[in-house]
C-alpha cells in the first residue's frame, strides 16, 4: 500500500483504510482491479469498519492515496452504488448508505431507498395504532373514541339502503373531490361550500396532501408546541423547518415575532380541544390570529378534528374557518375518526377553490377517489340525523370515561406525582410529571403490565416532553380506569425511586 495520504473527509473514513489493508493490486489478478477494490470495501462495510452515513474520500484523493487510477476508483464507487451500499450526491460527495443484505438479494435494499424517504424514521404513529389494535393491550395512547357506542345497527341499515338503491354508484369510480351528495351533506352539517370540499381517506392523508402542495424543503412551518405528532412527522418528512408556538400561553406577540423571524410558509394549529393539551383558544385570540395571518400573508391550516367533542362548559368558539369571512386564509381539515370510528378512514378538507383543485390533482396520483361506499353510508347517517344522535350519546359516554379516569388517578396516584387540568372536551389528559421523573421510564414500566401510554417527546418540534404523558381517557370503559391508574401509579413510584437512587450523594467533610 502507498504511504498514507491526508484525506479531506470524515475521520470515520479511516475505517476505509482498514477495509483496504490488503492492497487490491496484490490480490490474485483473476478479476479487474476495481472489482477487487469493491470486494474489499464491501467487506469493510459489512464488518462495520465503515459505517452508514460516513463520507468516503473524493475519487481523486483516494486514487492518489492507493496509487491507482481515478477511473478505477470511479468504477468501484459506481459498482458499490449499484449494490446499494453507497450513494453519491452532486457537490457533496459519496456516502455509505447501507450494509449488505444478509439474504440473496444482489443489492442492499436500504441503499436503494430515496433519501427523502429515509428521513421518515419516527415509528410513533405506527406503534400507537398497532397497540390500539391489540386486544391483549390496554391502550391509553392512540386517540380512539368509545367504539362500543358506534351505531352499528343504523350503519348496517344504511349500508343495506345504499346497496339497494345506489349499488352502481358504490362500486364504480367516483370523483377525486368526493361524491357530490356527500360533499353537500358535509357542507350542510359542518359549514362551507360543497364545491370547496375535498373528501379524504382520513385527516392524515389531508396533512400529507397539504405538505406536498404547500411545502418546499427548507420552508418554515409554525405550529403548536406541543402539537399533533402526525402533523410534526408529515411536515418534517416534507423537509420543513418546524418552529413551535407555545399553545398553552398563546401569546400573539410571540407568534408575530416568529412570523417576522422565520417568514413561515404556513401556520398549523388545532385551536379547539387541542391535541394533546385540551386547550381552547378564545374567540379574541382567534380573531387576532386571523388578522396576523392576513397581515403577513401566511395561510393557516386549522385542524378541527375535536370540535364536536365538547363535554362540559360553554360551547367552543366558532372555528377559524368560519370566522375567516374576509381574508380566506384558512384551510380546515376534519375527520370522522374521532366522531365515529378511525377504521372508516374518512375525512375532508375545506378551502378556497384553487387549493382544493390543486390538492385534488395531487391526490389523484396516489388515491383516485375515496371509497364510495363509506361516503354514501356516512352521508345517510348525517342526512337522517343518526350522526347527531350518535354524537350526543358518544359525548355522554366520553364524559363518564373522563370523570372515571380523573377520579381514579386522583385516588390512586400519589399526590403531586401526576398533575393535569381536566379538559372541557377532546379525548386526552395532558399530564405533567415531577421534573426528576422521566416519562419514558413510566411508559416502559406500564408496558410491562400491557398498558400503553405515550410520552410527551413526540409532540414537540424541539426538545421537550421528557416529563409529560398523554393519556387517552375515551378508549377504555370506566371500569378499566382503576387498573390504568394503579399501573401508572406503580410506574411513577418506580421511576421516582430510580431517580432518587441515581442522584449524586453529597459528601460531608
Amino acid at each position: 500500500m502507498a504511504k498514507k495520504t491526508k484525506l479531506k473527509t470524515d475521520q470515520s473514513a479511516n475505517g476505509l483504510f482498514r477495509a483496504l489493508k490488503t492492497d487490491p493490486r496484490a490480490l490474485p489478478r483473476t478479476r479487474p482491479l476495481y472489482r477487487r477494490m469493491v470486494d474489499l470495501l464491501e467487506g469493510g462495510i459489512a464488518r462495520g469498519d465503515v459505517t452508514p452515513g460516513v463520507r468516503l474520500p473524493p475519487e481523486r484523493e483516494l486514487a492518489h492515496a492507493l496509487r491507482v487510477s481515478r477511473a478505477t476508483v470511479v468504477s468501484a464507487y459506481r459498482d458499490l452504488e449499484a449494490r446499494g451500499l453507497v450513494r453519491g450526491y452532486v457537490g457533496r460527495g459519496t456516502y455509505v448508505s447501507a450494509k449488505p443484505d444478509a439474504g440473496s438479494a444482489p443489492f442492499a435494499w436500504r441503499g436503494k431507498i430515496a433519501a427523502t424517504a429515509l428521513q421518515s424514521t419516527d415509528t410513533t404513529v405506527r406503534d400507537l395504532v398497532r397497540a390500539a389494535a391489540d386486544p391483549d393491550v390496554m391502550s391509553l395512547a392512540a386517540g380512539v373514541p368509545a367504539l362500543d357506542c358506534f351505531p352499528t345497527d343504523a350503519f348496517r341499515r344504511a349500508t343495506d339502503r345504499v346497496l339497494t338503491r345506489e349499488a352502481d354508484t358504490a362500486w364504480r369510480h367516483g370523483p377525486t373531490e368526493g361524491l357530490p351528495r356527500f360533499r353537500a351533506a358535509l357542507a350542510a352539517r359542518f359549514g362551507g361550500d360543497p364545491e370547496h370540499i375535498l373528501v379524504l381517506a382520513g385527516a392524515q392523508q389531508g396533512l400529507d396532501l397539504l405538505a406536498r402542495c404547500l411545502i418546499d424543503p427548507g420552508d418554515a412551518v409554525v405550529m403548536d408546541r406541543p402539537g399533533y405528532l402526525g402533523a410534526i412527522q408529515t411536515f418534517r418528512s416534507a423537509g420543513a423547518r418546524l418552529v413551535g408556538w407555545d399553545i398553552t400561553r398563546a401569546d400573539i406577540d410571540e407568534l408575530e415575532e416568529l412570523l417576522l423571524r422565520y417568514r413561515p410558509k404556513l401556520i398549523y394549529t388545532n385551536p379547539t380541544y387541542q391535541n394533546p393539551t385540551g386547550v381552547v383558544l378564545p374567540i379574541r385570540l382567534r380573531r387576532e390570529l386571523l388578522d396576523l395571518a392576513a397581515r403577513y400573508r401566511v395561510p393557516i391550516v386549522e385542524d378541527d378534528t375535536y370540535r364536536e367533542l365538547g363535554l362540559t362548559g360553554p360551547a367552543a368558539p366558532p372555528s377559524l374557518f368560519k370566522l375567516d369571512e374576509a381574508h380566506k386564509v384558512v384551510i380546515r381539515i376534519n375527520s370522522f375518526s374521532k366522531m365515529l370510528a378511525p377504521g372508516l378512514r374518512l375525512g375532508w378538507i375545506s378551502a378556497v377553490g384553487p387549493i382544493v383543485e390543486q390538492l385534488a390533482l395531487i391526490k389523484q396520483q396516489v388515491d383516485p377517489h375515496t371509497q364510495n361506499l363509506a361516503q354514501l353510508v356516512v352521508c345517510e347517517l348525517v342526512e337522517d340525523g343518526v350522526f347527531d344522535r350518535h354524537l350526543a350519546t358518544l359525548k355522554a359516554e366520553h364524559r363518564r370515561r373522563r370523570d372515571a379516569m380523573v377520579h381514579a388517578l386522583r385516588q390512586h396516584v400519589p399526590a403531586g406525582a401526576l398533575r393535569f387540568t381536566v379538559p372541557d372536551g377532546g379525548m386526552y389528559l395532558w399530564c405533567q410529571l415531577g421534573m426528576h421523573v422521566h416519562a419514558r421510564e413510566v411508559h416502559e414500566h406500564a408496558l410491562r403490565d400491557r398498558v400503553v401510554v405515550v410520552t410527551g417527546e413526540p409532540f414537540y418540534v424541539d426538545q421537550g416532553g421528557a416529563h409529560q404523558l398523554r393519556v387517552c381517557y375515551t378508549s377504555q370503559a370506566p371500569a378499566q380506569a382503576t387498573h390504568a391508574a394503579h399501573t401508572l401509579a406503580r410506574g411513577l413510584v418506580s421511576a421516582a425511586r430510580r431517580t432518587a437512587a441515581e442522584a449524586p450523594r453529597v459528601r460531608l467533610v
